[in-house]
Order: C-alpha cells, then structure tokens, then sequence
C-alpha cells in the first residue's frame, strides 16, 4: 500500500516540478524585470519531496533483496 502511495505521489510530484519549471522559464522570458521570489523558488518544494520519494523508490528493491535473502535463510 504505501510503496504504491510513494510511486503515485513521486509521479505527481514530477508533474508538479516540471510545470513550476516552465512557469519559471515563462515568467522570465516575458519580463524585462527579475520575476517575483515566489516564481523563482517554486521548485524547490516539490524537488525536495522528489528527492525524498526518489531515494526510497532507489532502495526498496534492495531492502526486499535483503528480506528474501534473510527469509531463504531462515528456512
């Protein structure tokens, strides 16, 4: 459930980031003055969270290599 939950929220999460990118590049282009803070960090947030759900989508395999190999053992 939770696996299904991260990989559902890292793929929105994506949707996110690239829009807050292209508004970035978008308000830049069309003004002459530096855009607004707000439109300039933007991203941030959701690369943060990316980063997050990322390193656990990066692991999971190898944590459940760990548990197979621990259940092979046991038995």
């Amino acid at each position: 459930m939770w696996n299904h939950w991260i990989r559902q929220s890292h793929r929105w999460l994506s949707i996110i980031f690239t829009a807050a990118v292209i508004a970035n590049f978008i308000a830049r282009a069309a003004g002459a003055n530096e855009p607004s803070m707000w439109i300039t960090y933007s991203p941030l947030p959701p690369l943060f969270l990316m980063l997050v759900t990322g390193l656990y989508l990066f692991v999971l395999p190898y944590i459940a290599k760990q548990k197979r190999s621990a259940a092979s053992k046991t038995l």
